[in-house]
């Protein structure tokens, strides 16, 4: 497992699902400036392979929500991230990035189009200095204003039954929109997307509601509590990013092999794009880049973990996993990382240094598990 806990100065927050994720037997880590679930007593396999066949429920209340208002919010956050945002039609979610002027990933975002405005899920460890980026660099056109709102994640392919028990009309939504709805008496706001590569939910709602709709939801058959363990296990499994091993700021999203993300009418029109680095973002996608990020299979039962070094057959420097563990579905080691370009192909042979040993590893098309997404396979996109 990739994810380790992050040693914070101040004392850990805890999100409104903290007394009954302890109650429920939760071990804790400190991760982004909260107290979260590592896991459940039934164990992170367990959770995994849980997620796979029925429902699992995250709570992933420590993720940043934010409200972008104004008269043109989507022309002005257009000149933050390369993603068609113009072009979001109501209530519909798209993936994208906050560029620096090196082209590199500030931070990996989701954006949706509300009647009211944009609205922003951010990464956890991130959120502070996303909003203080979009104050800067919105003001005097929109206002940007933090949510304090909880949310929950509902992944597997039992998730769209429990919703339309509980929630009529949100197995109807698509994957990547949104609609509001009432779960436990409760509104909320209902997203079709997740991190796991299967179908489901994610749920905001007003935190002094987050522990009745949890608890609605699992007593539902089929629905278990999952920590972050296993939503680190499943996300590879799913070839996601975790941002801060996957992406940083020294990442273009050409070499995360993100380029789908950034919008047409830039790569048509080059001239209209604003959001930084755009003249190198849209001169790798013309011209390639010297390293891509891939999928890895090792031989054998060891792991490649986040930072083992990669070799060509010479032991020459070929890369370097970012993200690696077992896969329980799998049931073998799966990694992740950036590899020189002509190292790239699937099937080429890699060594990776494990514990002052060399471990053969082969380059492997992403993802690992295929996706399980609710929408025509004509439209569908991977995240």
């Amino acid at each position: 497992m990739s994810i380790a806990p992050t040693l914070e100065a101040d004392r850990p927050k805890r999100t409104a699902l903290y007394p009954l994720l302890e109650s429920a037997g939760a071990k804790f880590v400190s991760f982004a400036g909260y107290w979260m679930p590592l896991q459940f007593p039934q164990g992170i396999r367990h959770e995994h392979l849980h997620t796979r066949s029925r429902a699992g429920l995250f709570d992933i209340s420590h993720m940043g929500q934010i409200l972008i208002t104004g008269a043109d919010p989507a022309t002005s956050l257009e000149a933050l991230v390369p993603g068609d945002i113009c072009g979001l039609s109501g209530y519909q979610q798209r993936y994208t990035q906050f560029t620096n002027d090196r082209g590199g990933i500030r931070d990996d975002i989701m954006v949706t189009r509300l009647p009211e405005g944009l609205w922003l899920v951010v990464n956890a460890a991130t959120k502070a200095a996303d909003l203080t980026y979009l104050d800067g660099n919105l003001e005097g056109q929109c206002a940007v204003s933090a949510q304090q709102r909880a949310l929950l994640a509902l992944q597997g392919p039992e998730a769209a039954r429990v919703m339309e028990s509980l929630c009529p009309g949100a197995e109807r939504i698509p994957f990547l929109h949104c609609t509001r709805l009432l779960l436990a008496g409760a509104p909320v706001l209902v997203h079709r997307c997740g991190y796991t590569g299967e179908d489901g939910f994610e749920i905001s709602m007003e935190e002094e509601n987050a522990e009745s709709c949890a608890r609605a939801l699992l007593q539902m058959p089929g629905v278990e509590l999952v920590g972050l363990g296993a939503r680190d296990t499943l996300r590879l499994e799913a070839g996601m990013c975790l941002y801060g091993q996957d992406l940083d700021e020294s990442t273009t999203p050409v070499e995360a092999r993100l380029g789908w993300t950034i919008a047409r009418r830039f790569r048509q029109e080059p001239s209209a794009a604003r959001f930084p680095g755009a003249s190198i973002v849209l001169k790798q996608l013309l011209e390639g880049t010297v390293r891509l990020r891939v999928g890895l299979l090792p031989d054998g039962r060891t792991p490649a973990r986040a930072g083992t070094q990669l070799f060509d057959a010479d032991e020459s420097t070929g890369g370097q996993v970012t993200s690696g563990g077992f896969s329980p579905t799998l049931d073998r080691p799966c990694a992740m990382g950036y590899v020189a370009t002509r190292f790239s192909k699937p099937g080429t042979r890699l060594l990776a240094k494990v514990r002052d040993r060399l471990h053969e590893v082969e380059v492997s098309p992403l993802p690992f598990v295929p996706h399980r997404y609710f929408t025509p396979a004509s439209t569908k996109e991977t995240l």
